[in-house]
């Protein structure tokens, strides 16, 4: 995303059959979980977000108020939401990761892949994102 106050990457596909007020939430919280995000710091406007992605204002307001109620982010009067600080805003990554490798591996089985080829297919996958 552009001109946002954190210059948040966000994407979201209308295709992917994952709402998309639900792509932004686990975007929101996969850049808090990976240190992109910090206590403290504001996300881009509920327009500029709208405006960025081209989906509803409603859409990111959804998002937004998700991630509020589950005390991620915090309103601030007259400027926007932001990273909330405390224990609320610690988020397990390893927990997020979990069920998309749950979903992986149950995909692979289903093509009758091995154990080893998993994690072989795993392993090339992680060394060419390394270099």
């Amino acid at each position: 995303m552009d001109d946002g106050p954190c210059n948040l990457p966000f994407h979201v596909s209308v295709s992917s059959g994952t709402p998309i007020y639900r792509q932004i939430v686990e975007q929101v919280q996969a850049l808090v979980a990976g240190g992109q995000l910090a206590p403290g710091d504001m996300l881009p406007s509920v327009r500029q977000v709208a405006q960025a992605l081209q989906v509803n204002p409603m859409t990111v307001s959804k998002a937004y108020s998700w991630l509020e109620n589950e005390g991620l982010l915090e309103r601030v009067r007259g400027r926007g939401m932001r990273v909330a600080c405390g224990e609320s805003s610690v988020i397990d990554r390893q927990a997020m990761l979990r069920p998309l490798l749950m979903q992986a591996v149950v995909h692979a089985r289903q093509l009758g892949l091995t154990d080893v080829q998993i994690t072989s297919q795993l392993q090339r996958i992680l060394k060419e994102k390394h270099t």
